[in-house]
């Protein structure tokens, strides 16, 4: 898809179709009114016939307007103007880009840019809107044998901004939300894969593949079984004795900036297929247990995001990669293994393997990077999904200005998170009588206690753990990965790098003082 930006009235464009929005009740938007006034009134009369009512998901293609140099008009339905907010926003625009897309205009003026929308910039407006279409339009169907796809796709947006000074912050805009988009793209893809394609051994090679794809900036190194006995990484290796499959270790440096800068952290779980080992699942939807890998593709696709923006900064990517599966070598309810930290691990449910993974990842990256922060990814309890249902990621944090950094970043790109309590009371869930700690604490805030397990090995640094088992993947006829939260951490990275630049800015500490 291409996109661009132009400032202009929509009367005059030349083009296969116009966007604008229509407010309920047949409330005409700025653009639109623009254009009634140069057609004589034409779409208020169109309005008037009880056409559209400007509810939010209606569309109406409009050809012949006069006056006019396009081919077609589309109205879009965007509700009431009071109630016209961030999320309103996104629904238009995915609208319009699924109509644009089926009914043929393979080239379109988006004028929804233009909509008033409190709070929020035109540029930031423009980033969303090619991260709406783009999420959108998107197809996974490269295992089918005929692929469905539409004649005319659209291959072409044009993106409105009020004026000539917006063009270049609007330009810089479509450069973002393509990056994020495209990383979003890379997650979604790795996670609709099935589990007897995207192994462990295929997330190493995706992760190759991105270093090939910015040899510049990336580094990739990947550890094998041997490599992980030999560092003693007890509890990753407790989860791989079920499987054939050979875990992996996936660590890939993404640098930004000068090389004594320490990096951020991104540790993503990546269990390609998770049947509960011992524990085992029920059979019911246990098929979306290949989404439990999703941690780790949004890890993959933050760094891709990264790697396209360039951003002045480090940021490292450690990945546990295996199965979770019941064998005759498996690790039992009951077993105890000792982790990379030293500390011991009663292992009370295989199916709570997400954290024995984690651990042995998050004490590597500590020993190897001494990272600046640390955000944990992953697909972790139902708990949260329970909890949190599938709007938000569940937040949990060691550190409070990291935690704000992560809830601000989930505002701004719409990628929300909601912050949970780590308590001390909590933790008390975890005792074992016979090790250093359980790897569950009971029925009761399972959310929480997975986290409080995590916090232990995490005690020496600024971390925070994003639980994304209701966020990751939808259900149901619209089954499929999100791509989530690769909004949330590129525009966390985003705010980083900007940061970074402030700090090196000359006067910057001058100013400062």
């Amino acid at each position: 898809m291409e996109f661009t930006v132009k400032s202009g009235s929509p009367a005059k464009q030349r083009t296969a179709c116009v966007v604008v929005g229509v407010f309920e009740p047949r409330r005409l938007s700025g653009p639109a009114a623009e254009l009634d006034q140069a057609s004589g009134g034409f779409l208020t009369a169109l309005l008037r016939r009880g056409d559209l009512e400007g509810k939010k998901g209606q569309t109406l293609l409009v050809y012949g307007v006069p006056n006019t140099l396009c081919d077609r008009v589309l109205l879009v339905g965007c509700g009431r103007e009071r109630d016209f907010d961030e999320r309103a926003f996104r629904e238009a625009v995915a609208t319009a880009a699924r109509t644009l897309d089926e009914k043929g205009a393979m080239e379109a003026v988006c004028f929804l840019t233009e909509l008033p929308l409190k709070g929020r910039d035109t540029a930031w407006k423009v980033q969303q809107a090619v991260q709406a279409v783009e999420h959108a339009l998107y197809r996974f169907d490269r295992l089918k044998s005929e692929p469905e796809r539409p004649r005319r796709p659209l291959r072409r947006l044009v993106l409105a901004v009020p004026s000539r000074r917006e063009l270049a912050a609007g330009e810089e805009a479509v450069r973002v939300g393509r990056a994020v988009a495209e990383g979003v793209r890379l997650t979604r893809d790795l996670g609709n894969l099935p589990a007897n394609v995207c192994t462990p051994s295929h997330l190493a090679e995706e992760a190759h593949a991105l270093r090939e794809r910015h040899p510049e900036r990336v580094q990739v190194e990947v550890l094998d079984r041997e490599d992980m006995e030999r560092l003693g990484m007890g509890a990753l290796l407790a989860v791989a004795r079920g499987t054939s499959e050979p875990p992996r270790l996936i660590v890939v440096e993404y640098r930004g900036a000068e090389a004594e800068r320490r990096p951020i952290a991104l540790v993503g779980k990546g269990v390609t297929f998770d049947s509960g080992g011992i524990s085992i699942k029920p059979a019911q939807a246990m098929d979306e247990m290949k989404f439990d890998m999703c941690g780790a593709a949004s890890v993959l696709g933050t760094l891709e995001a990264c790697a396209q923006l360039a951003l002045p900064l480090n940021v490292v990517g450690v990945i546990p990669a295996t199965e979770n599966l019941p064998s005759g070598t498996a690790t039992k309810p009951g077993d105890i293994v000792r982790s990379l930290s030293g500390r011991t691990i009663e292992i009370l449910n295989t199916d709570a393997e997400g954290r024995l993974i984690l651990c042995d990842a998050i004490t590597y990256a500590e020993r190897r990077f001494q990272p600046e922060a640390v955000v944990d990814i992953a697909t972790l309890t139902g708990a949260c999904v329970i909890a949190l249902g599938r709007h938000a990621h569940g937040l949990l944090s060691n550190h409070p200005p990291l935690a704000n950094e992560l809830l601000a970043a989930g505002r701004m790109s719409g990628d929300r998170a909601w912050e949970l309590p780590l308590w001390e009371e909590y933790d008390e869930q975890l005792k074992s009588n016979f090790a250093d700690m359980a790897n569950i604490g009971g029925r009761e805030a399972g959310a929480i206690t997975a986290a409080c397990f995590l916090a232990r090995f995490a005690r020496k640094l600024r971390w925070a753990h994003l639980d994304i088992a209701g966020t990751a993947w939808l259900t149901g006829e619209r089954k499929g990965a999100t791509g989530r939260p690769v909004p949330l951490l590129a525009q966390f990275l985003i705010e980083r790098a900007r940061r970074a630049a402030d700090d090196v800015r000359p006067g910057a500490r001058r100013e400062k003082a």
